[in-house]
């Protein structure tokens, strides 16, 4: 399990170095990118999905297959993705925010 600290918002976050080891040990993990298609098509972290933060609470069904899996949400410097985090949490999802987002990444 990684360290787990308070990002934005208080949601839990991990830190890039943290997450690209997980990602390098094979970690069963979703990513998730809430930033717009223009930014997510710019730059993305591989196999991540794309779910604008505007559209999340329209759209939140599409993650059901992933409820029991953990999320780590991102954006362009974790404020977006922080909000996500919170709205997912409340709605029952495992979900932990990109400390700095893709800036950090």
């Amino acid at each position: 399990m990684y360290a787990e600290y308070a990002d934005f918002a208080g949601v839990p976050a991990i830190r890039p170095e943290e997450l690209k080891k997980r990602l390098a040990a094979g970690a069963d993990l979703v990513l998730l990118d809430v930033r717009r298609p223009e930014e997510h098509n710019e730059r993305n972290i591989p196999d991540s999905l794309l779910l604008p933060l505007g559209e999340l609470q329209h759209r939140i069904g599409e993650l059901e297959p992933y409820r029991n899996r953990e999320i780590i949400v991102y954006c362009r410097s974790g404020i977006r993705s922080a909000h996500a985090c919170s709205y997912l949490r409340e709605h029952g999802y495992n979900a932990s925010n990109l400390a700095g987002g893709i800036l950090m990444w």
